[in-house]
């Protein structure tokens, strides 16, 4: 990949970190369950750290400081859905059971399409997100087992959104004309 084309990623990546951090942080006021606004405050704090670091790494590669990308209108199209779910248990899944585990599979593929030395300050950033991916995902399956209500939910359903969110091969917006500002064409 190319330095820009590293940014791009990278631009791409924040957008979901803020995106699930202002989904989460929309939902604490509109969640009845105390468990479930501890659990999404606790994880909106881990997404915004994640965001301040790519923001961060984007400028390193010559891009804006927070360069932030939309990813391609299909899948701003399922986020924008999934952002609007009402039902606890629908956020649950929706969050944790898709845009977790699909944001974990983008960064996975972009680990093993990068040089670990050359790119090693970006690889060790998706290392440390993808551990914390896992975390968030145990710590909202321990949140299930202990909210009967939270288990309610139509299975087909949130597997159709996770058909929906894999159908979206590439989601980073290549050469879409936003400006990376600091000229970054390496």
């Amino acid at each position: 990949m190319t330095v820009r084309e590293k940014a791009e990623q990278l631009g791409t990546f924040r957008w979901l970190e803020v995106f699930g951090m202002e989904t989460l942080a929309r939902w604490v006021p509109t969640t009845p369950e105390m468990e479930v606004k501890v659990l999404f405050g606790r994880h909106i704090w881990d997404l915004a750290q994640h965001a301040d670091t790519l923001g961060k790494r984007t400028f390193e590669l010559r891009a804006a400081l927070h360069y932030t990308l939309p990813p391609v209108e299909p899948y701003r199209s399922l986020t924008e859905e999934l952002s609007s779910l009402q039902d606890t248990a629908e956020r649950v899944y929706g969050f944790y059971d898709v845009v977790v585990p699909g944001m974990a599979a983008r960064y996975r593929g972009y680990l093993e399409n990068t040089d670990d030395l050359l790119d090693e300050p970006s690889v060790r950033i998706i290392q440390h997100m993808l551990q914390d991916g896992v975390r968030m995902r145990q710590e909202a399956e321990l949140l299930r087992k202990e909210l009967t209500n939270i288990r309610l939910i139509d299975q087909g359903l949130v597997q159709k959104w996770a058909r929906r969110e894999a159908e979206v091969n590439a989601i980073v917006a290549h050469g879409s004309g936003v400006a990376l500002a600091r000229g970054a064409e390496a």
